[in-house]
């Protein structure tokens, strides 16, 4: 089988016909596609009646991750991924990408993806560069969950595994620490899917200047689980956090412009 899709849902009733159906309209490949369901109260499960392809499971979970983990250690396909109950892959991409999957010795292969607005209108277009630890960890996490494949031999079916206890950037923990594992990454110049943005989405709560103290707590929280990223895989200089957080700063603006530069020549990143 050459996919698993794996689908976390949790009242998006909204927008599951958009990402279910993004799946069952995909041609010449075979896959599975694994929808995991916290409980929902709304009409999630109605409507995924409606996708005979879709493996419906509903039961109690301790969050994201833990969906997702749950959709690794159940997949079959040789190549794995997740789809947000409101994200939708773009047509024909699972055909144009496998053509380059097949040639692939990466670990990891991901690559681009367009952002629509709540009603699915087109955005921007988001073209991802190279991959390169050091942006990863010190500009942000750059790799598109909703456009990245992971090896099933090598990755899941190693025990590679979300960390649970993250309910911002899993991802960007999960993909320092593969690099961190001696996996490899490549980007592949495919639009694979839709990211949608409206108001629920866990990674892009801002704090901005706000003194509404549950916006800033959720803020924070995020921003807390990217500095232990920092901390963990990326440069730290000093024991004192506040003085690691005035290097961070630094940091922050290098890896922006080695970024920059990298989609600007269109030259991999080596570090």
């Amino acid at each position: 089988m050459h996919f698993t899709i794996i689908t976390p849902s949790l009242n998006y009733g909204r927008y599951l016909a958009d990402c279910l159906g993004s799946v069952a309209e995909q041609t010449e490949v075979t896959l599975e596609h694994l929808v995991i369901d916290a409980g929902s109260t709304d009409d999630s499960a109605a409507v995924a009646a409606r996708f005979p392809h879709a493996v419906w499971t509903q039961e109690p979970d301790q969050g994201m991750s833990d969906a997702i983990n749950k959709g690794f250690a159940r997949a079959q396909g040789d190549w794995v991924m997740w789809l947000n109950a409101d994200d939708r892959l773009k047509p024909g991409a699972l055909a144009e990408i496998l053509v380059l999957l097949e040639k692939s010795t990466a670990d990891v292969v991901y690559g681009d993806w367009d952002f629509i607005d709540e009603a699915g209108s087109f955005l921007r277009h988001v073209k991802a560069p190279g991959w390169s630890l050091f942006v990863h960890v010190h500009h942000h996490c750059y790799v598109g969950s909703t456009a990245a494949f992971y090896r099933r031999a090598t990755v899941t079916g190693e025990g590679h595994r979300l960390r649970e206890d993250f309910r911002y950037v899993m991802d960007g923990e999960f993909y320092a620490r593969l690099d961190a594992a001696g996996k490899r990454f490549e980007h592949v110049p495919v639009t694979v899917a839709d990211f949608r943005l409206h108001g629920a989405n866990a990674s892009q709560r801002h704090l901005g200047k706000t003194r509404e103290m549950e916006v800033i707590l959720a803020a924070e929280r995020q921003h807390v689980e990217s500095r232990a990223i920092r901390r963990a895989y990326g440069i730290t200089l000093f024991e004192d956090p506040y003085l690691n957080g005035l290097v961070d700063g630094v940091l922050w603006i290098v890896a922006r412009a080695w970024k920059l530069c990298m989609k600007g020549t269109g030259k991999k990143p080596q570090a």
